[in-house]
């Protein structure tokens, strides 16, 4: 069966990506794009996917025209020789309307213009940008739904972004989680460092992070943090971050695929924060290496980390942040064991068999 899979940008690669460069591989689908990396890509280790990868033309790299001209390209693409097709990224799925039969796998059901709208506008906007991005928002909100029309097969990353599906385009899914390779990870006697994995952008909250530690003198934070250059709105959040950093905080733009497995293995555990976060792959990989896990009771953290087993759930504020990092750091080989078993139930194997199911369907 030949698949064709689409996906928004494969320029900067997180979460999403990984799940999209795997399902490239496994199922031997080529993936069609607009903007991409093919140095980050082979550092994190798909270098046999890079000959499947084809650009259906560049985008700008700052919002709002990034989404929009990725919108309009996939909203015009039509395929032909291909037996089945996979949407993957949310600004991809205008290529719904042309090519079909076809699934999409929802990581986020468009953010910018649902869960996260109030957040932004409200939070993150200056105040003569808001006109225009209620504008923005309103447009291609009425596209998405007259689009979400010709999705066949709705499947969803976790049961947050199922709800979030249903509310929005009023459409039934099903839940597959993302993979993980566990047998890629390994468990290292940690360094005595905590670890953050999350692109630098504003509902990551990475100053939650940075201000706990502020107060715990005594503890280091690692922060990996992919950011697109010159892309203002990354640009501008991480100067924000970078003046607010604490002595022992440091944050790391990019590592490769070998040195990432290799700062999950030797830490005490893993920081997330993001707000709302639909699934999060990297709570996964640190229990993938026998790490714990603090994340913030929101979202899709709330479906991957088992409270009081594999890590603590914890209010999204400093102060609850510093008592979990001192509560779980008093003894983090405790959820060794756990969090080993955990991980197992998102791995690759179980992900790629749910997935083959419902393409033939």
């Amino acid at each position: 069966m030949n698949i064709a899979i689409f996906h928004n940008y494969m320029d900067n690669i997180g979460g999403a990506e990984i799940v999209v460069l795997t399902l490239a591989r496994e199922l031997n689908a080529d993936i069609y794009t607009t903007n991409i990396s093919k140095n980050k890509i082979i550092a994190m280790g798909f270098s046999d996917v890079i000959s499947k990868i084809k650009s259906i033309g560049k985008v700008p790299i700052n919002a709002p025209f990034k989404q929009q001209m990725a919108f309009y390209k996939f909203r015009k693409l039509k395929l032909k020789g291909y037996d089945f097709f996979i949407i993957a990224g949310d600004w991809a799925m205008s290529a719904a309307v042309n090519n079909k039969p076809n699934l999409w796998y929802v990581h986020s059901p468009m953010n910018e213009l649902w869960a996260l709208r109030r957040y932004l506008r409200k939070d993150v906007l200056e105040w003569w940008k808001r006109i225009p991005y209620d504008v923005f928002v309103l447009l291609n909100r009425r596209l998405s739904i007259a689009y979400s029309k010709h999705v066949q097969t709705w499947v969803c990353n976790s049961e947050n972004t199922r709800k979030r599906v249903m509310k929005y385009y009023g459409y039934g899914a099903i839940v597959i989680n993302p993979p993980v390779d566990c047998s890629k990870f390994k468990f290292m006697n940690n360094k005595g460092y905590w670890l953050s994995v999350n692109r630098l952008i504003t509902h990551k909250r990475i100053e939650m992070q940075l201000r706990a530690f502020a107060k715990l003198s005594d503890e280091t934070l690692i922060i990996v943090g992919s950011y697109e250059k010159d892309a203002r709105h990354f640009e501008k959040y991480k100067k924000f971050v970078e003046r607010i950093k604490p002595k022992n905080a440091r944050i790391i733009n990019w590592v490769s695929d070998k040195d990432l497995k290799k700062l999950y293995s030797e830490s005490k555990g893993l920081i997330c924060t993001a707000k709302g976060e639909d699934f999060g792959m990297t709570p996964v990989e640190a229990m993938a290496s026998g790490k714990p896990v603090i994340a913030v009771n929101e979202g899709g953290y709330k479906g991957t980390v088992v409270d009081g087993k594999t890590g603590k759930l914890i209010k999204a504020d400093v102060d609850s942040l510093v008592e979990a990092i001192k509560e779980v750091g008093k003894n983090v080989g405790k959820y060794k064991t756990n969090c080993f078993e955990r991980a197992k139930k998102f791995d690759v194997n179980v992900f790629i068999e749910k997935i083959k199911e419902e393409i033939k369907k």
